[in-house]
């Protein structure tokens, strides 16, 4: 099986997905707030682009939530945290969701056979769904203004030994990978300090939402595994 992985959402293309399995990651906060969502009972995800595709989506009862630079979206039910889908009632209800990477890079790989939702909180349910796929893999890390974000490469290489462990056959995995492997066995011990010390949880903390960071740093919370629906619009949680 090759796994290759990709360092942000702006160095992804459609193309490269194509016949393959997609992992998306966008630890702080996206991917982490779909699965802690879908845990809370949510009857799905719809990731949407911009606000306007938002707004359009949104049927009766569902809940539009959303960020623009990790502030709620004016006139947003709620904003991309992982605590204010546990904290509201979203049991039974559609979240129409617009981040500013996590839901691009989702759209960017719809070219795949399939798409799955990685983050720190269902990393070994993830590995074991895309080595079940039996299909080479392409994780991609959705980054943070554009550019690679640590806690993405983190997760990335926690994947990528949850993989390595479970696979039959050694993983072929290209040097960003190999890299990202390394990253995480060098700070698989002080995982949430490295993810506060990275850009986007310094501008968490400074906009005080510090408990996300804490929140997006456990490890295997979930065994639900977000899978892009055939129709390719909607998040559903699979548990392995």
């Amino acid at each position: 099986m090759q796994v290759q992985v990709i360092s942000s959402v702006n160095e992804a293309s459609s193309a490269q997905f194509v016949h393959k399995t997609a992992i998306i990651i966008d630890v702080l906060r996206a991917t982490s707030s779909i699965i802690t969502a879908l845990a809370a009972g949510s009857s799905g995800v719809v990731p949407v682009e911009t606000v306007m595709e938002a707004r359009s989506a949104q049927q009766e009862g569902d809940l539009l939530c959303g960020e623009r630079f990790c502030k709620k979206i004016p006139g947003f039910d709620l904003g991309n945290s992982p605590d204010e889908f546990l904290m509201n009632a979203i049991k039974d209800r559609r979240v129409i969701l617009t981040t500013t990477n996590g839901t691009r890079a989702i759209h960017k790989s719809t070219k795949a056979d399939t798409v799955l939702v990685a983050a720190l909180l269902n990393a070994s349910a993830c590995s074991k769904a895309a080595v079940e796929l039996r299909r080479d893999v392409v994780i991609l890390c959705a980054g943070s203004q554009d550019e690679f974000a640590i806690e993405d490469g983190i997760c990335a290489g926690l994947l990528l030994s949850r993989m390595q462990a479970i696979c039959s056959a050694p993983l072929e995995i290209d040097d960003f990978g190999l890299a990202m492997l390394s990253l995480y066995h060098d700070r698989a011990t002080d995982i949430k300090e490295a993810i506060r010390s990275g850009a986007t949880g310094k501008r968490l903390i400074k906009l005080g939402m510090s408990r996300d960071i804490d929140l997006c740093s456990e490890i295997d919370t979930y065994s639900g595994v977000p899978r892009l629906h055939a129709n390719g619009d909607q998040l559903l949680c699979l548990c392995c």
